[in-house]
């Protein structure tokens, strides 16, 4: 079955950076998209960024645009999320999506806080 399992959460301070990972398995990862969403607290889950199959098109929220980036490893079914310029707005819970025969698929999530 498919499974998302995000890491690299964990405390920095504004203006720091951070690498987020989500590793795949149970479909065939090179053909798929795939996505980061976050949901900070009492707050909506919102789009975050997106990386076409192959890793040449990409897309961010106006949010992080600029800040963030996202890519693709296909020879190791992992998509990362490099964070940069970090603000006490960007914490929330970050999780990995992809799409796979009309079925959203979502990992558990890991937490990113950004304070001093």
């Amino acid at each position: 079955q498919v499974q998302l399992v995000e890491s690299g959460g964990g405390l920095v301070h504004p203006g720091g950076s951070l690498r987020l990972s989500c590793a795949a398995s149970g479909f065939t990862f090179s053909t798929y998209a795939m996505h980061w969403f976050r949901q900070a607290p009492g707050k909506e889950r919102e789009f975050v960024a997106r990386v076409n199959w192959s890793g040449g098109s990409t897309y961010y929220a106006d949010s992080v645009k600029g800040r963030f980036t996202i890519s693709r490893d296909n020879a190791k079914n992992t998509v990362y999320l490099q964070m940069n310029s970090l603000k006490p707005e960007d914490t929330a819970v970050y999780y990995c999506n992809t799409n796979v025969n009309g079925i959203n698929y979502w990992g558990k999530g890991t937490l990113v806080t950004v304070s001093s």
